[in-house]
């Protein structure tokens, strides 16, 4: 396999050195012994243009003798200061996007990531809360798609206005939309064996997010905008971070779109990025899509041909915040009403926000007490395996099935429940019939007669 060689275009302005530490999961006393030396040991081109914030799709070449003697470098005391002084951390959308970072959204293919994103667009650019979190907005919004085409994309656009009465008005001229087919954006490319990153895009996509004033930029799927090996930590650590410079020196976020490797039915999570793992370890944030599970399906009585429809979001990395909790979303259908005699009207996916129900939500205290009397002396098995289980019978008493699902799991997660604040109790009994010891279940603290 060759040996791939980085070097970059444009050696203006590599990363300077006091911000190195704005990349985490970096050892940056091995990247300054390697990346920033020559094959000599010697120090490479002083870095220039330090107030314009990171380069590193920027390297700089090798320096001779005379330069390496006037290269030097300077040590920034820490000063105290005044925490109340220390402005708060610019986040425009919940803890996943911040102004001057780059964030990622991970998912396996057909998961929704695109129309996900979408939304999100129309949610900051309105200024309203149509998922989960309610942005810093107004905002001005660019989506760059590189999958679709322009009109297909303007069906999922419209379709997410209709499905939650948006107004033109009420985004106005601040939501931007483009196709990888009409508008081709390739920041980084092999040529020659080796990496390069294509200056004159970086900048005029620089030079459009700053005339637009543009606050999140959305790039969808990141595949689309490279054509570097994704297994190449080094090819993706950089073209990442090409992103991070962009973010920081026109000072808004930015979101990259990215495919999940594939996972034969296990969960997506911050490994799963598709390539290298250091596109996950060059991001601030990153959140993972997952559909639902078998398990949960059948918890909740959702049809099993359903489920998929039902995607659970999960902060994978956070640096600047901690981890929330899970949150989820539903695949809905609308119908554009653009049916013609020929063709039927389009139906397009639109997410909207779902809260998974709480299986105890409708069993009352009344029912608890049903339940202790229905095993009250009897000594009903607690597994759910054997013939006299016990959850047979406080299927019984409170109207639930519990020979078939969803009732099954339901009674389940009640025993699970009232088990765990001892309103019932597993107890160990010797089985005279199997001759072994067994579990069943007994009353603890008797409930209140409602």
């Amino acid at each position: 396999m060759n040996e791939i060689n980085y070097k970059a275009i444009d050696e203006r302005n590599p990363p300077p050195i006091d911000d190195l530490s704005s990349y985490p999961g970096e050892d940056w006393g091995d990247r300054q012994s390697n990346s920033w030396t020559d094959a000599d040991g010697g120090f490479q081109s002083a870095f220039s243009n330090r107030d314009a914030g990171p380069r590193p799709d920027a390297t700089p070449l090798p320096a001779d003798d005379e330069q390496r003697q006037g290269f030097k470098l300077k040590a920034t005391p820490f000063l105290w200061r005044d925490p109340r002084s220390i402005p708060p951390r610019p986040w425009l959308y919940g803890h996943h996007l911040a102004r001057r970072y780059v964030s990622a959204t991970i998912a396996p293919g057909g998961m929704g990531k695109s129309t996900k994103t979408m939304t999100d667009a129309v949610a900051l650019a309105s200024g309203r809360k149509l998922l989960h979190d309610k942005p810093r907005g107004p905002l001005r919004v660019w989506i760059w798609n590189g999958e679709d085409d322009q009109e297909e994309l303007e069906r999922r656009m419209i379709a997410i206005f209709m499905h939650f009465d948006i107004a033109p008005d009420d985004v106005g001229d601040r939501l931007f939309l483009d196709n990888g087919r009409d508008t081709v954006i390739r920041v980084a490319e092999v040529s020659k064996g080796s990496i390069e990153i294509a200056t004159p895009v970086v900048d005029a996509l620089e030079a459009e997010i700053k005339a637009r004033n543009i606050d999140v930029l959305i790039i969808d799927p990141f595949v689309s905008v490279h054509s570097t090996p994704e297994n190449d930590n080094g090819a993706m650590d950089r073209v990442v971070k090409t992103f991070a410079a962009i973010a920081n020196r026109t000072n808004c976020a930015i979101e990259l779109v990215h495919h999940s490797r594939k996972l034969n039915g296990a969960e997506a999570d911050i490994d799963s990025a598709r390539g290298g793992s250091a596109i996950a370890g060059a991001v601030r944030a990153a959140r993972v899509l997952n559909p639902m599970t078998m398990e949960v399906a059948k918890e909740l009585g959702i049809p099993s041909n359903e489920r998929k429809s039902y995607v659970r979001v999960d902060g994978a990395k956070a640096n600047l915040a901690p981890l929330g909790a899970a949150k989820w979303f539903k695949l809905v259908s609308v119908f554009l009403g653009n049916g013609t005699d020929d063709d039927p009207e389009d139906s397009v996916a639109v997410s909207e926000p779902w809260t998974p129900p709480d299986v105890m939500d409708d069993v009352t205290g009344e029912d608890l007490l049903k339940a202790q009397r229905a095993v009250d002396g009897r000594d009903l098995k607690s597994s759910s395996q054997a013939t006299e289980w016990a959850g047979y019978a406080i299927g019984d008493a409170i109207g639930i099935d519990a020979r078939s699902e969803p009732g099954k799991t339901k009674i389940k997660r009640c025993l699970k429940t009232w088990i765990s604040t001892e309103m019932l109790v597993e107890r160990e009994i010797f089985d005279d019939r199997n001759r072994r010891p067994v579990k069943v279940i007994v009353v603890g603290n008797w409930a209140c007669a409602q």
